[in-house]
């Protein structure tokens, strides 16, 4: 018989169905894989660091830059820390908008996940389907705050503004229009044959394994594991709200997780009608005048203000010294902020914990059982990584 040798390819780092610099070391047996190593590191990013060389308010913008489809839920998990640091109290109102925000953040990332995994199996129409529906995300954001993409639309204590004139309107529209949209991608891909066959069976994680990869999000939840942070540890308002935490059909295949993340969007669609229904009065941002800059139409001048925002942003102000850990539920899964504070306006040591970076280490375990060179684009698809946050 001739003999036969295990053969070891790179596959990336390249951008295209690796969804970043991702290297992939994978041992073949003919076209069967047998071990897969991710590779990481290639991006040098260096912002936990960086942190360090900041004030507490400085590195917000810089939090947007993690998961950069995901600004603003990075963004919140940060607020949400130092917050903590400091015991400072969030108005009702600002929570309110922060949930609408975060929620609608948490659609526009999943349809940037459904078009760019139906492009890398073969499926192009779903990508300019979901792309429409995320431009209009987009204008909100731009309404609210200016920017579309890196938004720093928080602030530690609240907001920067209240909402603009027509905002609710804008919001109210969208969630009116959106289920039929999240209706047509189905129809494209649910019970597509091509789509069920490179889904099916593929990739497959019991809860068990799940769990002890640290796996969270839909990934997890894919698995049949029914953990939300939302619930199971409520933040903002999130406990005033109803919404159900939807899970695979039990196998824990890629087709699950795309399932998981098909009835999140219409879940997060509920979450905002009833948050849009239900904002309260009140101010936008915290009354702590040491930490945050005051509404300007209750104290101070606009140049005052200015002056005094300026002044915290560049000398900041000094929380406790303090250990605190902060997380939520971000669109890819849990996303976690540690704060070592040494009483100084800067952080003396800030640690995150990004969801990619966890759910990726389980890459190994869905390969096993057979899978061949393409399973392994199905299956980093079905992950929805950011390499932003994985080289963090």
């Amino acid at each position: 018989m001739p003999e036969t040798q295990e053969m070891i390819i790179n596959m990336g780092p390249q951008h295209p169905s690796t969804h970043g610099v991702l290297r992939l070391v994978l041992n073949l047996d003919g076209e069967i894989i047998t071990k897969v190593t991710p590779d990481i590191g290639y991006l040098h990013r260096g912002i936990e660091k960086l942190a360090e060389d900041m004030t507490y308010a400085q590195f917000l913008p810089v939090t947007d830059r993690l998961d950069y489809l995901a600004a603003v839920s990075n963004n919140l998990a940060y607020c949400l820390a130092v917050e903590k640091l400091l015991g400072l109290e969030v108005p009702k109102r600002a929570s309110y908008i922060r949930v609408i925000l975060t929620e609608l953040n948490r659609i526009a990332s999943h349809l940037v996940w459904i078009g760019t995994h139906a492009l890398d199996i073969g499926a192009y129409t779903p990508f300019l389907y979901a792309f429409r529906e995320r431009e209009a995300i987009l204008d909100i954001y731009e309404l609210f705050c200016g920017a579309r993409f890196t938004t720093s639309c928080f602030r530690i204590g609240g907001l920067p503004q209240d909402i603009p004139a027509g905002f609710v309107e804008k919001v109210e529209k969208f969630v009116k229009i959106f289920p039929k949209k999240v209706d047509e991608y189905e129809a494209l891909l649910t019970k597509n044959e091509i789509w069920l066959r490179r889904t099916q069976f593929v990739g497959i994680i019991s809860a068990e394994d799940g769990i002890n990869y640290s796996l969270s999000g839909p990934s997890l939840r894919g698995s049949g594991v029914k953990w939300d942070i939302r619930k199971a540890e409520p933040y903002c308002v999130y406990d005033e709200l109803e919404f159900d935490i939807p899970t695979g059909r039990g196998v824990g295949d890629v087709y699950d997780r795309y399932l998981v993340r098909m009835e999140e969007m219409r879940q997060s669609c509920k979450i905002v009608k009833q948050a849009i229904a239900k904002i309260p009065g009140g101010d936008f941002i915290a009354n702590a005048a040491k930490i945050v800059p005051p509404p300007k139409e209750r104290v101070l001048t606009d140049i005052e203000a200015l002056i005094h925002h300026f002044k915290l942003v560049v000398e900041g102000f000094k929380p406790p010294k303090k250990e605190v850990y902060a997380c939520i539920e971000a669109p890819k899964g849990e996303l976690g902020f540690y704060i070592v504070s040494d009483g100084s306006n800067k952080p003396y040591r800030l640690k995150i914990r990004p969801p990619s970076f966890a759910n990726l280490q389980s890459i190994y375990k869905m390969i096993e059982g057979g899978m061949m060179v393409a399973d392994v684009v199905a299956i980093i698809g079905s992950l929805d990584i950011v390499l932003g946050e994985i080289d963090r």
